[in-house]
């Protein structure tokens, strides 16, 4: 088995023949879309969406293929100046689409009969979410001049800083005992059995920010203020307004969530004081036992153990997903171990020109590891649900796409506990999945909270670093309660947290996968092999359709606050687990 993953079914490198026939192909294509933008009336209405789309799917196709080979290339290795040359030749390039895509889809949101044309067509009838979709968001389009230069200007603007930021904290050194390490590898020590070398790892981590987090405030600044920049331009009453309509979730179903995640945050707070108690802390638990193992198993995974584990036990729920995830180990999808120069964190990401996912984590053989295989390996499962759609219709928005991730670390957990040996394992099992909990409520909470002050104020002043991290401290104590040692919490998170310089407010949707994700599997507890179609079948919709509508088809009304009191409860449950086993 290959522990770096392979990215030769896409290209050989940017020297193969491929890349630039691809470059040239999408250039043409380019070309010809504009051409036609300019002359929309030339033929009916009919042949110039027939065409439009048939030229947005080539399009679309190509670039995706393109820029998602240099960016895994980079994400793998900073330092990779070919990928970093290719990137920023491909994003001018592809700016140069923005001004005729939003000249096409004015014109067609313009069209009085535009459904009606859909559905004449056998093609087109297969987009009307998107161009429902189209007819929505034309009101906050600036024109096709107008994206042409904001396209260009990112280009220099937000895409600059946030390369930027990639670059200071995944080339950034942490001391560490006498020996220079990453970031990752630091960060990984917070599950080491060691309670001195987790507060080591700690401190150490802390004083590796220190030389970088002034450049990296400025790049956070740089890209909140054109966040709040386009958003005015366009028409949005904010960040979060606009993220929740390209997020395709309503204010109402939001809101009922965040409600009623305030009701239970008591409860985290409770088990983060259990678990303190139980390693010796009075009061709140200090950030650098957060993740500190609890109970005892001596399993140890390695990436040829991990694979079977998790082959074994998704075949439990479904044959289909067992096979994909021993695939993705067989054929070399997955980017297993640290080094010097990967980005840090574990992600998936489609790979759309051969329905293919590819993976990059930062394992280190505990169980929290595999679980985090089993996250991203859901994220794979997803993309193969949607992969039948056409091309333009397979990406889902940010807070349905955490849904499958979460949903599989709740069957790897239910069947790990299950099977436990004794208590003490039973205990590190409960943990495993407890930490993760607290982490999409408590810490997206305070990411939440964070954001929404760093756009409160970003309007009127420049933050540098220390406000910044004034910011962060205080939206932990909102969200983690007396859970925590309030003189030991991360004000750094900021630096550390790559979702604040990506998509705004990328966090929310981490907290409305889990609970969702716990939703659903519950259903599965009761219905059993009958939930699994329903399940593929929701996956499969997630991409055309909005969140409230994707959730009917498990019977799931996501504005009604007892759907998510009801999830919540399913931790709030495990919790008062945890506790009995600390207290017996």
């Amino acid at each position: 088995m290959e522990h770096v993953w392979s990215l030769d079914s896409v290209y050989r490198g940017f020297e193969d023949p491929a890349f630039a026939a691809d470059l040239e192909c999408v250039k043409e294509k380019i070309a010809q879309f504009t051409a036609l933008t300019k002359d929309l009336a030339a033929g009916t209405p009919l042949e110039a969406l027939r065409t439009g789309i048939a030229l947005q799917e080539d399009i679309n196709a190509l670039a995706q293929k393109m820029s998602m080979y240099a960016s895994l290339r980079q994400y793998a290795d900073s330092r990779d100046a070919q990928a970093q040359s290719q990137l920023g030749r491909l994003m001018g390039i592809f700016s140069a689409f923005a001004a005729p895509e939003a000249a096409f889809q004015e014109w067609a949101a313009a069209l009085p009969n535009l459904m009606e044309l859909a559905e004449s067509d056998e093609i087109l009838k297969q987009y009307t979410f998107l161009f429902t979709n189209m007819k929505n968001n034309s009101r906050y389009l600036l024109g096709s001049r107008g994206e042409e230069i904001m396209a260009k200007m990112q280009l220099s603007g937000g895409n600059a800083w946030v390369d930027l930021y990639n670059c200071l904290t995944s080339t950034a050194t942490v001391s560490y005992r006498g020996n220079t390490i990453n970031i990752p590898a630091v960060r990984n020590l917070a599950f080491d059995a060691d309670p001195q070398v987790r507060r080591d790892a700690y401190e150490a981590e802390l004083a590796a920010y220190e030389p970088i987090k002034e450049p990296v405030a400025y790049a956070l600044n740089s890209i909140k203020l054109e966040t709040l920049s386009d958003c005015q331009l366009r028409g949005y009453e904010s960040p979060l307004d606009r993220t929740l309509k390209e997020s395709l979730v309503s204010r109402e179903t939001l809101d009922a969530m965040l409600g009623a995640m305030d009701e239970y945050l008591p409860h985290f707070w409770r088990y983060l004081k259990a678990k303190a108690k139980a390693l010796g802390h009075e009061g709140g638990l200090p950030w650098y036992d957060l993740f500190a193992p609890m109970g005892h198993t001596s399993t140890r995974f390695t990436p040829e153990t991990a694979k079977n584990y998790l082959v074994e036990h998704f075949a439990s729920f479904d044959q289909e997903m067992s096979d994909l995830v021993a695939k993705a180990f067989d054929e070399a999808w997955i980017d297993f171990f640290p080094r010097d120069g990967k980005c840090g964190g574990a992600f998936c990401e489609a790979v759309q020109c051969n329905k293919e996912s590819r993976i990059l984590t930062n394992f280190d053989g505990t169980f929290s590891a595999v679980s985090t295989l089993a996250h991203e390996l859901g994220h794979a499962f997803h993309n193969e649900c949607v992969f039948p759609h056409r091309i333009l219709n397979r990406d889902y928005s940010m807070p349905v796409a955490e849904t499958a991730s979460i949903f599989n670390e709740c069957l790897i957990s239910a069947s790990a506990l299950k099977s436990a040996a004794d208590q003490a394992e039973k205990l590190a099992i409960l943990e495993a999945s407890l930490h993760n909990d607290t982490q999409i409520i408590c810490d997206i909470y305070s990411r939440f909270r964070f954001e929404s002050m760093v756009f409160q104020h970003r309007e009127e002043q420049f933050m540098n670093a220390d406000m910044l991290c004034s910011f962060m401290t205080e939206a932990q104590k909102q969200s983690y309660g007396d859970g925590l040692d309030h003189n030991v919490l991360h004000p750094y998170m900021w630096v550390n947290k790559p979702h604040y310089y990506g998509p705004t407010f990328y966090n929310f949707p981490y907290a409305f996968g889990g609970l969702f994700a716990r939703g659903l599997y519950a259903q599965y507890r009761e219905e059993g092999a009958a939930f699994v179609p329903k399940y593929k079948k929701l996956l499969y919709t997630t991409s055309v359709a909005t969140a409230e509508d994707a959730a009917k088809v498990a019977d799931i009304d996501l504005t009604d606050k007892n759907f998510w009191r009801a999830a919540l409860q399913t931790i709030a449950d495990e919790i008062d687990q945890f506790c009995a086993l600390l207290e017996g």
